[in-house]
């Protein structure tokens, strides 16, 4: 079973055929949803989705009777993209190339979507299907590493919670555009590379132009924590 169809268990069943209004009002709610829980986070509450998406609140919840099912809707593409980034990379048969590739993925599709880690950390009581989702991912990202340090390429005191600081570390990118969070991103990405090989390139690795930040978004950054 792929990881979307796992992650689709949890959500109530569509009959085969809605009504064309009905059809249109749930491709709605979840491009709305898609694209407020990217700027914001899912802790939009259900009724500002409604209001954004122009139905009734219980024209919502009849679609998706409960917040997580929502979640798990509009982020199911991206969690399956997810594990099919640290798939693709175990079959790479280069280990140090595979695992770059899952670090400069997964940062950036964290860095133009605010709510995807969110979605994929978070402890959803309605749908367990997540925690087997990020199990797997965790345990294939794990055997990457192991390739990866066998080869001699990556530091042998890399750690499983270094994964976990990279996500925080990237996560806190507060940038004016979706372009700049994702050059910031990128540039982020390739340090931190450098940091994690056992054997810094010599020359080392050009890295990604600087990206248009500065200490004023500390700022931002401080207040969207107090806000949070």
């Amino acid at each position: 079973m792929t990881a979307r169809a796992s992650l689709m268990a949890g959500v109530p069943a569509e009959p085969q055929a809605l009504r064309a209004d009905a059809l249109h009002n749930r491709n709605r709610i979840l491009e709305v949803a898609r694209e407020t829980f990217a700027r914001r986070g899912i802790d939009v509450t259900m009724r500002e989705i409604a209001r954004r998406a122009g139905v009734g609140v219980a024209t919502l919840y009849r679609r998706f009777p409960t917040k997580e099912s929502l979640v798990t809707a509009a982020f199911a593409d991206q969690i399956e993209a997810c594990a099919s980034v640290v798939d693709d990379a175990l079959a790479d048969p280069d280990p140090w190339r595979g695992f770059c590739t899952v670090v400069e993925k997964i940062c950036a599709m964290q860095a133009v979507d605010r709510g995807f880690t969110a979605a994929f950390v978070s402890a959803f009581p309605d749908n367990l299907d997540f925690e087997g989702v990020r199990a797997g991912a965790e345990q294939r990202f794990a055997e990457l590493t192991r390739r990866a340090k066998a080869c001699g390429q990556l530091r042998a005191d890399f750690a499983d919670e270094d994964l976990t600081l990279m996500i925080m570390a990237n996560g806190g990118i507060v940038a004016d555009t979706a372009e700049a969070a994702l050059a910031t991103s990128r540039r982020l990405a390739a340090l931190l590379l450098q940091a994690f090989r056992a054997h810094p390139a010599d020359p080392p690795a050009p890295l990604p132009p600087a990206a248009p930040i500065g200490l004023h978004h500390l700022m931002s950054a401080a207040r969207a924590s107090s806000a949070s």
